[in-house]
């Protein structure tokens, strides 16, 4: 195992390590103004929501690695206390890949990436017509963490007004994960594109899980079944009784007398399409 001390290294190499190895990271997609009135539209991978009372998300404009220069984003914040944070679905990911260039003081991003500005109703800075969540936002805090290229700069927003586009909503009026599209950003140039990728875990605060300590054994030591495996069905509320193992076994009798390898490789099947009593009844099968 490559083990790393960031003091050894450079940070432009650092910075390369740390953003492959956390990843996915949500965009924010910053629409600030100077404070003269100019548009200004950046985006960045640092960023998050940490609270929902009071409604606060946090982003962070870097200093430049290669040359420890603050971004517009950043400048306009601290002169003005506001910002719209729009999310990035798929479809309009490589105009905002454009409007990351670093052009002049001045240029305005919306237009060179061809995005339609949209007044706010809160704050100054416009909002991003084609995004399908805007975020208008009031800065509470910006707090700097060094001075040195690669230095972060913690922008702590107050969501002051949501708009989102009903065409992703879905019958409930929540959002429907798959009609927003959204896209992350991974290290490099690569980004991942979230609906083509999700997959539902269920919560185990939502049921009091057996565990994986109280599987048996002849399971738990499985050489076929991996951690997720195990981590599936220990997270049952009871084990299956053996009547509605014995049911199961005669509805399905080509289980019946298998060798374990075979049964944990058909459990693992079963737990693959998040059958999870299916693989436990399998699994107890005599």
């Amino acid at each position: 195992m490559l083990s790393i001390n960031p003091k050894e290294i450079s940070t432009a190499k650092l910075h390369g390590y740390l953003l492959s190895a956390v990843a996915p990271r949500p965009i924010a997609f910053a629409s600030t103004m100077d404070k003269n009135g100019n548009p200004n539209l950046s985006p960045f991978s640092f960023f998050n929501v940490f609270s929902a009372n009071p409604p606060i998300l946090i982003f962070s404009p870097a200093r430049r690695v290669k040359n420890n220069t603050t971004k517009h984003t950043l400048e306009n914040a601290l002169a003005t206390k506001e910002v719209v944070i729009n999310v990035v679905s798929y479809n309009m990911v490589q105009q905002m890949s454009l409007s990351s260039t670093e052009y002049g003081l001045g240029v305005n991003e919306f237009e060179k990436a061809g995005f339609t500005m949209l007044p706010s109703d809160e704050v100054q800075p416009f909002r991003v017509a084609e995004s399908p969540v805007q975020i208008e936002c009031k800065i509470n805090e910006i707090i700097s963490l060094g001075d040195e290229g690669g230095a972060g700069n913690l922008i702590i927003c107050e969501v002051v007004k949501m708009h989102i586009d009903e065409a992703v909503l879905d019958k409930n009026g929540a959002i429907d994960n798959h009609k927003i599209d959204l896209v992350a950003r991974a290290g490099g140039s690569f980004y991942t594109r979230a609906k083509e990728g999700f997959f539902e875990i269920p919560k185990p605060i939502s049921t009091l899980g057996i565990g994986v300590d109280m599987i048996p054994s002849a399971i738990r030591n499985s050489t076929i079944l991996s951690g997720n495996n195990l981590g599936m069905l220990g997270n049952v509320a009871q084990i299956p009784t053996k009547d509605d193992v014995n049911n199961f076994a005669k509805e399905n009798p080509q289980f019946i007398g298998i060798e374990i390898i075979k049964k944990h490789t058909f459990a693992q099947e079963f737990l693959k399409n998040n059958d999870v009593k299916s693989a436990w009844k399998v699994l107890l099968i005599k």
